[in-house]
């Protein structure tokens, strides 16, 4: 499991990372980075079939506390999964776009 910088975070997600968001779903609809597939926290360890193992995964939550703790569980498994330091705060406070609403994986 690995922590990523902000700006790393950025860059994979420019160049179409699979993103995870693990937060509950009224944070995600509320708004969340283009594309990221919620799987809240609690179910992580429930879900990891679902999480591919041939690229890394991108587990973003608010701040970073929660996906931290998901990447380690996605780790286990087998997945290359890496926690985004500073989250979905980061993501708005640098001005990029959030989506809002449901997604289709939403729980």
């Amino acid at each position: 499991m690995q922590e990523v910088e902000f700006h790393a975070f950025v860059e994979a997600h420019r160049a179409g990372a699979f993103v995870v968001d693990v937060r509950e779903p009224h944070e995600y609809h509320r708004g969340h980075v283009p594309g990221a597939r919620l799987v809240p926290l609690g179910v992580v360890p429930l879900r990891l079939d679902e999480f591919p193992r041939d690229q890394p995964v991108y587990v973003i939550c608010a701040s970073g506390h929660r996906s931290y703790t998901a990447a380690q569980h996605m780790a286990t498994a087998g997945v290359d999964a890496r926690s985004v330091r500073g989250g979905t705060q980061m993501w708005r406070q640098n001005g990029h776009p959030l989506s809002t609403g449901s997604h289709p994986t939403a729980d």
